[in-house]
């Protein structure tokens, strides 16, 4: 299924809500064969009961059909406050691809599609949805609300992303991070789109600015999204090729095979460092490949939430 295509047709939207429609209906059904076992397509009914807590509200229908233990949840304990992030910049828009499918995609496609499979869900739960998105500037902001209005408005956001097929070179992340901290007053929970691309000397400022992301006792999580194939592997045919930066504009020839083993150890080096100073900040790092499917997505998404409610 195209996506280019599909998010052209009725107004730029209701397809792209139709592929996260799937995903999350597909998700939802191999739940029982995970650690969620016993949760249903309703899962926003229950919750896992603790030990401790009141039996009042235990499901005992439910016992009798998983045998485990849940309490029903009302809908004024389902109320979660959920913010996307979503770094538009010219690097998340590699490989410049001519459409996207769900089986290949670059990185704004993933994340595009992985940020509607959220809201999808968050839909299911009856949460409230905002989105901020930057590349050279911070393009756009939406606060958290929980009508079905503003989630297609979201979602016509995210399909004009896809329409514009190119993102702007120069993204001072940490700037747009800080001001967008500044924006979310009430405690959220926090999902960060972005292949983390920046100069080496920024990386302090880029850390100060997550951490202010947690200050109001917010929750952040990184999805990391990368091409391992290309990007950590380096996987290209040792023919001569003119490597481009898509930020910068500076280019270089070389033989892939030359650098490739040099290339891999810093970049391996580089992900290892950024999970390790993200565990010190207390920011869950997740490494998004986009050639993986979206389960990797949602069920950070089902663990954070629990554990945010």
């Amino acid at each position: 299924m195209d996506l280019e295509q599909e998010v052209q047709k009725a107004g730029g939207f209701v397809n792209l809500e139709l592929l996260a429609r799937q995903v999350v209906e597909g998700f939802i059904s191999g739940l029982h064969k995970s650690p969620f076992h016993g949760f249903s397509a309703e899962f926003a009914e229950h919750k896992v009961y603790n030990n401790g807590e009141s039996t009042r509200h235990i499901d005992w229908k439910l016992f009798a059909k998983t045998d485990k233990l849940y309490t029903k949840r009302y809908e004024e304990e389902t109320n979660l406050r959920c913010h996307l992030i979503l770094d538009n910049s010219a690097s998340m828009h590699y490989p410049e691809l001519k459409s996207q499918n769900i089986n290949s995609l670059n990185k704004i496609g993933f994340s595009v599609l992985a940020s509607a499979c959220l809201m999808q869900i968050l839909k299911k739960q009856r949460d409230a949805i905002g989105l901020s998105t930057y590349s050279d500037s911070y393009e756009y902001y939406a606060p958290e609300k929980g009508s079905e209005r503003h989630r297609q408005m979201l979602l016509h956001v995210l399909s004009e992303i896809l329409r514009s097929g190119k993102g702007n070179p120069g993204s001072n992340t940490y700037t747009y991070l800080h001001q967008i901290a500044e924006k979310l007053k009430r405690r959220s929970l926090i999902f960060l789109f972005s292949d983390m691309f920046q100069a080496e000397v920024e990386e302090a400022k880029l850390f100060e600015a997550l951490r202010h992301l947690k200050y109001n006792k917010h929750e952040l999580v990184l999805f990391h999204v990368v091409d391992k194939q290309k990007e950590f592997n380096f996987d290209f045919k040792n023919s001569p090729r003119r490597f481009t930066d898509v930020e910068t504009g500076e280019k270089i020839d070389l033989y892939s095979d030359n650098v490739k083993e040099s290339y891999q150890q810093v970049v391996s080096d580089y992900f290892a460092a950024l999970e390790l100073k993200c565990a010190q900040y207390g920011i869950k790092y997740v490494m998004a490949d986009v050639n993986a499917d979206f389960n990797k997505i949602l069920s950070t998404f089902m663990v954070e939430r629990q554990k945010f409610v």
